[in-house]
């Protein structure tokens, strides 16, 4: 149990996070059009979506239980993806043609 002075401090971390992640949000908001970025800035953040995507993905396509392995289904599967949709440009063409490669491969190697 946490005593009168622990919960103050859980409460003001609570406080200081949450300003700190919504400060530099709102501040795009508050701010409007008074201030503008840089362009050299404005073109390195069109990159910041595909960026947190690959973050995200990255991971999990090349890991294995926590070990890196280059080689497996899912690797095979997102090259099939990004082949198709490099190729097509149709939106749902890679997503069912990196499905049916992964579950072929998962079938087919067990």
């Amino acid at each position: 149990m946490l005593n009168a002075e622990d919960t103050g401090l859980l409460w003001l971390a609570f406080v200081v996070i949450g300003l700190a992640t919504m400060l530099p949000r709102s501040s795009f908001i508050v701010a409007g059009h008074r201030v503008s970025l840089p362009g050299r800035v404005k073109q390195a953040l069109r990159y910041a979506p595909a960026a947190a995507l690959a973050a995200l993905i990255l991971p999990d396509v090349l890991l294995q239980g926590g070990q890196l392995a280059p080689l497996n289904p899912k690797f095979v599967a997102a090259g099939v993806v990004v082949a198709v949709a490099l190729r097509w440009r149709n939106p749902w063409l890679p997503f069912i043609t990196g499905m049916a490669v992964l579950l072929g491969l998962r079938f087919w190697l067990g």
